[in-house]
């Protein structure tokens, strides 16, 4: 399925985007949609199973136009796009054509869920090529939907203790302790216990990205995905940055739309203040898009290019740190632009706006910046930094 073909259910996408807006409210239809259009499978070929080549812009352009419709929609599909990756770069081949597989045949909804407090998750080997689980996730989205989640996790080695958990990272022969993902197979997703009493977001609602608790899955060794560090593996874990980056941009350019639709309809379009602030909006959502074309060119060349990869993890910490500054700016001035209206229901403005504001808060955005700040520094002459 092209670009071209999604554009038709975007309307109906905003339709039911605005009546999943509650609590506890999975965007079932939506992600029937998207299931119908055949998104869940589109960036893989199935001989072989894997992620075509050189397919960034096309990506970036389905998830601007997602979010565009439904941030939470855009949000989960994200992660479902994160999965397939994560799988294609580090799973065996027997995993990626078992998972990939479960995506074509079963229409299987991925996700990736790796934030977690004190009680976070440790994978304790038992011996025999199996592994418990203990501990939870929190902002899992798409919680109760999401078939056949990535999590991460404290893989510790059998047979040795510590005062916290009883057990201790510790080396052996053959043994390598870190930071493990693994895949929760749908059978036993059954058994999770779901918390949703924490998610009373201000936006975002319809993520469902609740607390979910993996204490006593027992998994096999074929579930475990990568070895343990692959999730922080660069390029990769920054880079990805770019996938919540375009969603982003999808609700700026939706706020641009009904922005100008508003003006327009309400015979504003003459005032000078309104062309100067419309003007500004273009500017804003025009510049994210050069951004995240560029992004997404340097995506395709530089990413076999281990030479390469501290440039491009720079460049994608640049992108989201714009995006962030545009979609804030560009929700500014549409509020002055249209008043109270625009944070009154049922005006889609203020949808967009509680949904945004709150999607905006992606982890360490300070770290992102001063790491590309370091990496500028580091160079000898910023005259062709990014050539």
């Amino acid at each position: 399925m092209t670009n071209d073909a999604l554009r038709p259910i975007l309307n109906q996408l905003k339709h039911f985007a605005a009546i999943s807006d509650q609590e506890g409210v999975f965007p079932e239809m939506e992600f029937k949609l998207l299931r119908n259009a055949g998104l869940l499978h589109m960036f893989l070929e199935k001989h072989p199973l894997r992620f075509r080549p050189g397919q960034t812009a096309g990506l970036l352009d389905t998830l601007k136009m997602i979010g565009s419709a439904s941030l939470p929609a855009g949000r989960i599909f994200e992660g479902h796009v994160n999965a397939l990756q994560l799988i294609d770069l580090f799973a065996s081949q027997a995993q990626k054509d078992f998972y990939f597989s479960q995506v074509f045949e079963s229409q299987s909804l991925f996700g990736v869920w790796n934030t977690q407090d004190r009680d976070g998750v440790k994978i304790k080997e038992l011996g025999n090529g199996q592994y418990q689980l203990e501990g939870s996730k929190n902002f899992c989205s798409g919680a109760g939907a999401v078939a056949c989640p990535i999590i991460t996790g404290e893989l510790l080695q059998k047979g040795t203790e510590n005062r916290e958990s009883g057990w201790k990272s510790g080396w052996k022969p053959g043994w390598k302790p870190g930071w493990q993902m693994c895949v929760v197979p749908a059978e036993k997703m059954k058994a999770v216990r779901t918390d949703g009493t924490l998610w009373r977001p201000l936006g975002m609602r319809a993520s469902v990205s609740y607390k979910m608790d993996f204490s006593g899955i027992v998994l096999d060794q074929t579930d475990l995905i990568g070895p343990p560090d692959a999730y922080y593996r660069q390029p990769y874990f920054s880079a990805g940055a770019v996938r919540f980056a375009a969603v982003q941009l999808g609700a700026a350019q939706a706020v641009q739309e009904e922005t100008h639709q508003f003006l327009r309809e309400n015979d504003r379009a003459d005032d000078p203040f309104q062309k100067a602030r419309t003007a500004e909006i273009a500017c804003l959502v025009e510049t994210g898009n050069l951004w995240i074309k560029r992004a997404a060119a340097m995506t395709d060349t530089w990413k076999w290019s281990p030479e390469q990869n501290d440039k491009l993890v720079a460049y994608m910490n640049l992108t989201r740190t714009v995006m962030n500054e545009i979609c804030l700016k560009t929700l500014a001035l549409s509020e002055r632009s249209v008043g109270l209206r625009a944070l009154m229901q049922p005006h889609p403005l203020e949808m967009i706006h509680r949904d945004l504001t709150t999607y905006l808060k992606q982890p360490g955005p300070d770290a992102a910046l001063t790491s590309a700040g370091n990496y500028i520094l580091e160079q000898q002459t910023v005259s062709s930094l990014w050539q």
